[in-house]
């Protein structure tokens, strides 16, 4: 790793270039360039997700990238993050950080960091939490357990000083996220059983997502998801723009049956998603370049065999049914008719301890333990927040 002598000058600019832009982007292809289980990025789509033109995120929020240098090369970055959209849903407070990468100089990420603070205060934010990239919707935590496995697909990865960076500046863990594994074996008879149960005693019945009429069943989960995870912990409901976009993004990798309805008399009453790990096809693509990262993944598409799933989700009175361990056990079922031979589910809160013992009843295990950090900025009252359930 590159350090900084006690002589040299840390500089920290805006990015209000292209280059600068390009250089922000640059730095983790430089950072992990030796990490093994680092998957690059297409970096195409790094620059629509930071695009403030072209990402509805900024609909509802602002944010500020700035990057490290020293000597003329960039040695650190971090964005600075307003979300006026979480701020008013959970009536809070409170700012982010994230994109979140700088080499081992702790005057490097103190710099980076106190700037932060510095860009949060003036917008009258009493706290900085993070890392999100942007939200909980989207990357998030730092991996402080598990770091010796690979990361899924929208799950991050990070150099494993990183936490003491954080610690060091005067940040706390404020709550973490855990992911589940499970190999390729069936769900316990127990759940088939509860199939049977649950269709004869609540009416609760799965199908999957039905291609034909894909953007009705968008509208569909749409309406799920806002009531299925209405205020919980560190949650921000997606605009109908994030959605829809999402959807879009993610339609060529959705197979119908990794992605279930549990209803109840033909309404919706919860939701399932798996994704295939496509981070498998793409480690390879060190440059993270457009035509090769395609061109990897058209070739591995069919010999990808792990998932993981994305999106569980049951609506509050129906949660003590079962319907959520039904979900899952389906998915996974499905998913080992389909070749998949290891799937993560994640990440769960650590005190949602309905999820977490349901997954542990089904035979997954918690092996990859994402943190989120908070330091108080300006002293304020007591707020009220969301909790996880």
């Amino acid at each position: 790793m590159t350090s900084i002598s006690p002589g040299d000058s840390i500089q920290i600019i805006e990015v209000q270039s292209q280059r600068e832009l390009q250089q922000f982007i640059q730095l983790p292809y430089e950072l992990y360039r030796k990490d093994p289980l680092w998957v690059p990025p297409l970096k195409v789509m790094m620059k629509d997700l930071l695009s403030k033109k072209k990402n509805p995120f900024f609909e509802h929020a602002t944010s500020a990238y700035f990057i490290a240098q020293q000597n003329g090369k960039v040695v650190g970055r971090i964005a600075a993050i307003h979300n006026r959209g979480y701020n008013e849903y959970q009536n809070d407070q409170t700012g982010f950080f994230g994109f979140f990468e700088t080499i081992d100089d702790l005057k490097v990420s103190t710099a980076l960091l106190k700037t932060t603070e510095a860009w949060i205060k003036k917008r009258n934010l009493s706290s900085l939490r993070g890392p999100t990239s942007f939200s909980t919707n989207e990357e998030c935590g730092l991996v402080v357990g598990g770091t010796e496995t690979p990361p899924t697909v929208l799950c991050p990865h990070n150099l494993p000083y990183y936490e003491s960076h954080l610690l060091n500046a005067g940040f706390k863990k404020v709550k973490d996220l855990l992911n589940y594994q499970k190999d390729a074996t069936s769900p316990p008879e127990r759940f088939e059983r509860l199939k049977s149960l649950l269709e004869r005693r609540h009416g609760i019945k799965t199908r999957p997502l039905n291609m034909r009429t894909f953007w009705q069943d968008v509208q569909r989960l749409k309406d799920l998801y806002k009531d299925a995870w209405e205020k919980n912990w560190g949650f921000v409901p997606m605009t109908e723009a994030e959605l829809n976009k999402l959807a879009k993004d993610l339609k060529p990798f959705l197979h119908p049956n990794l992605a279930l309805f549990a209803e109840k008399e033909g309404t919706p009453i919860g939701v399932a998603i798996a994704l295939p790990d496509v981070n498998v096809a793409l480690q390879s693509n060190r440059k993270g370049s457009l035509l090769p990262g395609l061109w990897s993944l058209f070739k591995h598409k069919n010999k990808i065999d792990r998932l993981r799933i994305i999106l569980l989700g049951v609506l509050k009175e129906y949660r003590r049914t079962g319907a959520d361990a039904l979900l899952c056990s389906e998915i996974w079922n499905n998913a080992l008719q389909l070749g998949y031979t290891w799937g993560e589910a994640g990440w769960i809160l650590e005190d949602n301890h309905m999820m977490n013992n349901a997954l542990k009843r089904m035979g997954f295990e918690a092996y990859k333990t994402l943190r989120l950090y908070e330091k108080e900025i300006i002293s304020s009252p007591k707020r009220e927040r969301g909790t996880g359930l």
